[in-house]
């Protein structure tokens, strides 16, 4: 099934993702400064969870106002595959 709509939480995902861009801009920064690994370290982690967690919001919109459209889906399905989907 493919959708082309933009949905509500689409605005704010992109605005996550651009302070993303701009954390991971710095984080390039520091490693080009030679910054302490332990600070790039953290700095990278924080990136990768923002991207995981804009991943996860996209996703169960997804599912919520897609697949909850179709009939194959039931409420409980749906709940069981966005609690799956967690762990992406």
């Amino acid at each position: 099934m493919t959708k082309t709509s933009l949905h509500l939480s689409h605005p704010d995902i992109v605005t996550r993702l651009k302070r993303t861009e701009h954390h991971l801009q710095k984080t390039i920064a520091m490693i080009e400064a030679g910054r302490d690994c332990v600070d790039v370290a953290r700095q990278l982690h924080a990136v990768k969870m923002a991207i995981t967690h804009a991943t996860q919001v996209f996703i169960h919109d997804h599912i919520e106002h897609c697949l909850e459209l179709d009939v194959r889906f039931t409420r409980t399905a749906v709940h069981e595959f966005k609690k799956i989907c967690r762990y992406l």
